[in-house]
């Protein structure tokens, strides 16, 4: 969602600027919106973690364990090009595609399991 509010933010900014009756009022709108927009990227990362945590709570081994599995695979599929056993059909813009998941979710797991020893540690 951020690349699609970086790409619109600057248009937004320019029409503020048009419509405010000055400069007082286009800060003040300027940050109403900033703090909107971040508000509203809070409420989705917040959406999406306790998804994330009902499913590593679910009752169903596949339902606890299809995210590190994918995981894997895509680990797999970036390791098979460093040795140049890719697929045909897969290009080299997939592969960095491929690699940029790898890193977001081994940075996620690692982050949510420092989260995790943490909370433990702080609890009464």
């Amino acid at each position: 969602m951020l690349p699609l509010i970086s790409a619109i933010l600057p248009t937004l900014n320019s029409v503020i600027a048009r419509v405010a009756p000055d400069k007082d009022a286009e800060q003040k709108i300027k940050a109403e919106l900033l703090a909107a927009i971040i508000d509203s990227e809070n409420d989705f990362n917040k959406a999406a973690a306790q998804i994330i945590t009902a499913e590593a709570q679910g009752e169903s081994w596949l339902q606890r364990n299809w995210r590190p599995m994918l995981m894997i695979w895509f680990a797999v599929l970036v390791g098979a090009y460093w040795f140049g056993m890719t697929p045909p059909n897969l290009s080299e813009d997939r592969i960095g595609d491929l690699f940029q998941l790898v890193q977001i979710g081994v940075g996620g797991y690692i982050v949510g399991r420092s989260g995790e020893k943490i909370a433990k540690q702080l609890k009464p």
